[in-house]
């Protein structure tokens, strides 16, 4: 009677230890990322994810992931919508994050998919001002700055990619700053009107107001999503990539990315945000 129960219950056993992260036996899942610490650690993240749900996973980096992807030599590889946009569809027009993603799925190259996006995690365009300014605008919507149109000079980081005009406002080529802290230190200075920035930037100070993009969108979108070989990754594995994109946020992102920029190791960074954020909820 008793051997007979435990038959019974053996396969139920077998499911709870795989969802909760022994990692299979068969060859471990190239998961794609550059040495860039944020693109290492979203790596680690789906990676983290992946182990969770039973497959044993690696990262592989590279000088270009996605190359690595396209050709076959990774299965999944990570970034966010609007930058992998830029680079399959520089010409789209697309704002907003869904038409953002859609326009993403619409352009990879064959063989190649997107998984679901993280909706409330994100590292899009941003613009910083003091909160004198915003105090003056009386808003912290990026609006406010198109409909006082600054003036004087934006900042940005040394070798950004930034907008030359927000809705109908132009701002014209940002003057670069060695640093973040220089930066900054020249938006308080009024030495600049406003500081381009990124919403996941850990380097912005408490004292200086990220104006926020509300909808209609003016500035592109930029979710974390993975993109993976089509027919390479089973249900499972699926199902991983996809609720990793519903529990990670921009705040739980940016706090991990602070301590990876303090010499934390990123494996262990996600791991321990997976531990306290459990899939499958």
């Amino acid at each position: 009677m008793i051997g007979a129960v435990i038959a019974r219950l053996l396969p139920v056993v077998t499911v709870l230890a795989v969802s909760c992260g022994a990692p299979g036996s068969g060859p471990a899942l190239a998961v794609g990322a550059s040495a860039d610490p944020q693109n290492l650690l979203l790596a680690n993240i789906y990676a983290a994810g992946l182990r969770y749900y039973g497959t044993a996973a690696r990262i592989e980096v590279s000088d270009d992931p996605l190359d690595e992807l396209d050709g076959g030599k990774v299965s999944v590889t990570t970034g966010f919508t609007g930058r992998l946009l830029e680079r399959f569809d520089p010409d789209s027009e697309a704002r907003s994050a869904p038409q953002v993603y859609r326009a993403l799925a619409g352009a990879l190259p064959e063989g190649v998919a997107a998984a679901d996006y993280a909706v409330a995690a994100e590292d899009k365009a941003a613009l910083a001002v003091t909160g004198r300014t915003a105090d003056r605008w009386g808003s912290r919507d990026l609006s406010a700055l198109v409909r006082d149109c600054p003036r004087g000079e934006v900042g940005a980081p040394t070798g950004s990619d930034t907008p030359d005009s927000v809705g109908d406002c132009r701002l014209g080529t940002a003057r670069e700053f060695g640093t973040r802290p220089m930066l900054f230190d020249a938006l308080r200075a009024g030495s600049i009107a406003a500081a381009w920035t990124t919403t996941a930037d850990t380097a912005v100070p408490s004292d200086v107001i990220v104006l926020v993009d509300r909808k209609p969108a003016l500035l592109r979108a930029d979710n974390v999503v993975a993109l993976f070989r089509r027919n390479e990754l089973d249900e499972m594995q699926l199902r991983a990539v996809n609720e990793i994109a519903g529990v990670l946020d921009t705040a739980a992102l940016v706090q991990m990315l602070a301590r990876v920029d303090d010499g934390a190791d990123p494996r262990s960074v996600a791991e321990q945000w997976l531990a306290e954020n459990p899939l499958g909820r």
